[in-house]
């Protein structure tokens, strides 16, 4: 009876309203609930967000034309794909991304990775969703009369904090049910939101300038750049699909999760887009209030806050797993709130101290840097080892792990990474930093693929001579 009675408390250790017990240890088989198709909404539901429509618009800003964004804004959205490939991972290990990474990298080089240069990215994300929250608070408040002093600033991004940082404590369950409730509200408003923009855009609109030649492919390829830092942002995906069933088809949740990012992110990029042939999208949430009617601009303010919300909400939680991966002996809820308490941090001192909207475009690029390699490095392991994980024996830290490797760092995972990184930034073209090769190229921001694409390559060449039996052939799998 006592054995029956602890498998059922386990088994309702993943329930919605009921802070999740688990972190990045591996989820047991009789814990696994759910199907494939719950992740469209966990992923649409973060994505229905007012950044990607400040993201098209910016095209427009740029001087592309209507159908040149567009062009971007799918070659950007295509990374959707591998965060979906990524997410197949997830069931088959039990376990989370940061700590599949460490077949990758190794026990310690995955600490390094997660500590040095990822998760300092998701405490970025984080503020920026922050903010773009705040903004749209702030404005809430003057279009109801408000006085903004700086106390009330303060209060609301506290508030919007408050509320994102609930349900990621709480966790998967809650999280994926909420999912399908902010879903279906931030659908209703973006589909309101699209008709209004449809029907003044001006669908042959040209820039004053018309590109052409090297300086049109430069600024697509800088577009491009721009656009595939959100997909890019998202190589987590694994953790939620982890509690799944173990035999849940792969392609099912690559589809599912690839479809739920990707769809939106167009959609709602190419909102930003015609908006941007009537409106001037630099200063977009006030500008917006002119193509809109005056009874739907506070909703819109609303549904920005909202989506901010919800796209933080995973980026928190699974920020609190990159956290206790790296060795903060804490419980997840405790890692969470940490890193949320940080974001708050770091978005006010974007909000009262600097220029956020000017940094915004900047801080997306220079993470492609990071994001796109590791990505890639990912993406090819699960290629090589046909996407066949032990989760139990990947929880192991100690010395005598199957991640241990050398000294417990996986040196073709460090040098691809490293190597990725390195010759992206030599393409990568901001306002902060630009790479000598794309300086050369005219501007062209190529480092959303020379840094994947030869981390990806790397990785497979050093894998296959260092650690030969880590290729998982067809007929040995």
């Amino acid at each position: 009876m006592i054995a029956i009675d602890t498998v059922r408390q386990e088994a309702s250790s993943d329930e919605f309203g009921r802070i999740e017990q688990r972190g990045i240890d591996f989820i047991p088989l009789e814990e696994r609930h759910g199907k494939p198709r719950e992740l469209f909404a966990v992923w649409a539901a973060a994505n229905i967000n007012y950044l990607y429509i400040v993201l098209g618009g910016l095209l427009t800003v740029f001087g592309l034309n209507v159908w040149q964004a567009f062009a971007v804004l799918v070659m950007g959205n295509l990374f959707w794909a591998a965060i979906g490939v990524m997410a197949a991972s997830g069931p088959v290990a039990g376990a989370p991304s940061s700590v599949i990474m460490r077949a990758m990298y190794g026990v310690t080089g995955n600490r390094f990775s997660l500590g040095i240069f990822q998760w300092p990215v998701f405490i970025a994300y984080e503020a920026i969703n922050l903010c773009v929250g705040a903004l749209a608070g702030f404005a809430v408040v003057e279009a109801w009369g408000g006085a903004l002093s700086t106390p009330v600033k303060v209060a609301i991004v506290v508030v919007t904090a408050g509320a994102t940082l609930a349900i990621s404590v709480y966790g998967h369950a809650t999280i994926m049910r909420m999912s399908g409730v902010f879903t279906v509200i931030l659908a209703a408003a973006m589909l309101v939101l699209a008709v209004f923009v449809a029907v003044q855009a001006d669908w042959g609109y040209q820039p004053e300038v018309v590109l052409s030649g090297g300086a049109l492919w430069a600024t697509m390829a800088a577009g491009t750049a721009l656009i595939a830092a959100a997909p890019l942002s998202w190589g987590v995906s694994p953790d939620y699909a982890r509690y799944l069933p173990a035999d849940t088809s792969a392609k099912a949740v690559a589809v599912w999760t690839a479809l739920g990012g990707f769809l939106p992110c167009v959609l709602l990029g190419g909102v930003g887009v015609l908006a941007g042939t009537v409106i001037d999208m630099a200063d977009a949430q006030t500008n917006l209030a002119t193509i809109v009617p005056a009874w739907f601009y506070p909703v819109l303010l609303l549904v920005i806050v909202v989506g901010a919300m919800a796209n933080n909400v995973l980026t928190m939680y699974s920020s609190g797993l990159y956290l206790q991966a790296v060795g903060v002996p804490l419980r997840r809820a405790i890692t969470v709130l940490f890193d949320g308490l940080l974001g708050v941090a770091l978005a006010c001192y974007a909000l009262f101290v600097v220029d956020f909207t000017s940094a915004l475009s900047s801080i997306l690029e220079l993470t492609v840097i990071v994001l796109g390699p590791s990505i890639a490095i990912y993406t090819t392991d699960q290629w090589l080892r046909r996407n066949v994980y032990d989760g139990v024996a990947l929880n192991d830290v100690s010395n005598r792990s199957v991640a241990w490797y050398t000294g417990g760092f996986n040196v073709a995972g460090i040098t691809a990474f490293l190597s990725g990184a390195f010759v992206a930034a030599l393409f990568v073209q901001t306002d902060a930093f630009a790479g000598p090769l794309g300086t050369q190229l005219g501007g062209a921001d190529l480092s959303w693929v020379a840094g994947p694409v030869v981390a990806s390559c790397v990785y497979a060449a050093m894998t296959k001579l260092r650690y030969p039996d880590v290729v998982v052939r067809e007929g040995n799998r």
